[in-house]
């Protein structure tokens, strides 16, 4: 911890901006609560400045993932984190039929909230994932807003302990 701690600003976003997909301002907020006794006590920090955030940055966090199997993945423009992550869950195995029934949830999950269906995919497989999307289709917008944070709160955090 002590090298995280001794970080410059510059550093410290740039070694652990990546763990909120294309959102290194989550890092630049937690940068000055500095010191941090625990990767538990920089963690929180990380997730204070999500959930501090005005809605707005929140809602442009949740934007910033990649849909599921999506374009994104196809054309190998996703982040090496959510490669990994994707293809842990047989994202990137998927059949026909498996494509096109998430195809189906990200349009229907977007049309619906207006921003991309984020899951913690290490957590699941790809059916799981489908199941849950459809269960998550039936909150409201504030509800999906809320589980959708927590679920990059745990993204970010298998991130971090992932990092060297």
């Amino acid at each position: 911890m002590e090298s995280i701690n001794q970080l410059g600003h510059a550093e410290f976003v740039e070694r652990l901006g990546p763990l909120f997909e294309h959102s290194p301002w989550v890092a630049e907020e937690a940068w000055s609560d500095r010191p941090f006794a625990d990767e538990d006590e920089l963690f929180e920090a990380l997730r204070s400045a999500m959930y501090s955030a005005p809605r707005e940055r929140q809602l442009a966090l949740i934007r910033a993932h990649p849909d599921l199997a999506g374009r994104a993945a196809i054309e190998g423009s996703l982040t090496q984190s959510s490669t990994r992550e994707q293809s842990s869950a047989g994202l990137d195995r998927l059949t026909p039929d498996e494509y096109e029934a998430f195809t189906r949830t990200n349009a229907a999950y977007r049309e619906r909230f207006g921003f991309p269906f984020v899951v913690c995919v290490r957590e699941h497989t790809k059916e799981s994932i489908l199941r849950v999307a459809a269960e998550r289709l039936e909150h409201t917008r504030d509800e999906e807003v809320r589980v959708a944070l927590e679920e990059i709160a745990k993204i970010a955090r298998l991130r971090m302990e992932d990092l060297p």
